[in-house]
């Protein structure tokens, strides 16, 4: 298939691997922050592909895993409302806060549904105008524009029964954040295509500046990931700190303007408390003041504990990229895919899940 299986050429792979051997002189680090990518690191052994120079660490690159305990609490505390059905993505539903999941809020009886988009909860919304709808909105700027449309939508159509519990998150300054920290270690950065797709790359550009850190954006096939990392260690090599796209095909100058409009009109920057990385400014997306209105904290005010949950989990270091999941004691033992006890375990880009699936036998 044209544009897919050319990035699966096993040939070109191996040629790229080799260019990077041959370009390496010294140690390099470097952060890919998508966990779709992290997944397809493994998948495909590019991992093992490397020279012992290069150093791949994962970043908090799954919107999932980074929802903080306490707005998943929220969630809880909603989905029990009476008159209340909660909507949100499969993943979400297993991740726990301090309160359990929303699937223990579900086998208690709370009207939880998993949805696909959050035009689906929209839709039953319409549907069902004798409910509150609440879509718990998670995720980068990539699905932030469909929770925006969403709420368009309901305004168009007089629809008063929907609501967002916004848990929308901004890759850029995770980004900053993490170069910004003391014990950083992070030398370069692969950015995650999609996000470019929707966002273009020149709020990276201050970034790379400032850190003299290169930012180069990539894909999520073997050779777009080689190709990546190579762009990085190049730039390195050569004392260079720039963005560079090498996802051309998907990402443009400028991003998508119709779903940037769309994120501008509903929604405005916000502190945004990540898990394991605490509270970064601007990092959220929370709805502006002219759609208060379809704003489920506004609505509802639910209240949730503040206490994090105790147990062995690491997940917070893992999303962080200072440990791997095989660090872990309850790697693979206590926490499994069917039994997780962290976010990283539970979701489909989570790392502890890709090393669960991809690198178990060596843990």
């Amino acid at each position: 298939m044209k544009y897919l299986d050319e990035y699966r050429d096993p040939a070109a792979a191996r040629r790229l691997a080799g260019a990077i051997r041959a370009r390496v002189t010294r140690p390099w680090t470097i952060m890919e922050i998508c966990g779709g990518q992290t997944h397809s690191l493994l998948r495909h052994g590019i991992d093992q592909m490397l020279p012992e120079q290069v150093t791949l660490l994962h970043g908090p690159g799954c919107p999932v895993c980074v929802t903080d305990a306490e707005i998943i609490d929220q969630a809880i505390a909603l989905a029990a409302t009476p008159g209340v059905t909660l909507c949100s993505f499969g993943d979400m539903l297993r991740v726990p806060g301090a309160a359990g999941s929303l699937l223990g809020a579900k086998a208690r009886g709370a009207d939880v549904r998993m949805v696909y988009s959050p035009l689906d909860a929209l839709a039953l919304a319409r549907a069902h105008p004798e409910r509150e709808v609440v879509f718990f909105a998670v995720g980068f700027e990539t699905t932030a524009p469909a929770s925006a449309i969403a709420v368009l939508q309901a305004e168009a159509a007089g629809v008063d029964n929907f609501s967002l519990l916004s848990a929308h998150v901004l890759v850029p300054p995770a980004i900053a954040a993490l170069l910004a920290a003391p014990d950083n270690a992070v030398q370069g950065f692969l950015a995650a295509g999609h996000v470019c797709t929707v966002m273009g790359d020149d709020e990276y550009r201050p970034i790379a500046s400032r850190f003299q850190v290169p930012i180069v954006v990539t894909g999520f096939e073997p050779v777009d990931l080689l190709q990546g990392i190579l762009a990085c260690l190049v730039q390195l090599e050569e004392g260079r700190a720039e963005v560079e796209n090498r996802y051309a095909r998907s990402v443009h100058p400028g991003g998508n303007a119709a779903a940037q409009a769309a994120l501008r009109r509903v929604f405005v920057p916000a502190p945004r408390t990540w898990r394991g990385m605490g509270e970064i400014a601007a990092s959220g997306l929370d709805l502006a003041p002219a759609y208060a209105r379809f704003d489920a904290r506004t609505r509802f005010r639910p209240a949730a504990p503040k206490a994090a949950p105790a147990g062995p989990c690491l997940s917070g270091d893992i999303l962080r990229g200072r440990l791997r999941p095989t660090v872990c004691p309850a790697f693979g033992t206590a926490c499994t895919p069917e039994h997780p006890l962290g976010a990283t375990m539970v979701s489909a880009e989570g790392a502890c899940a890709a090393y669960y699936r991809y690198r178990r036998a060596a843990a």
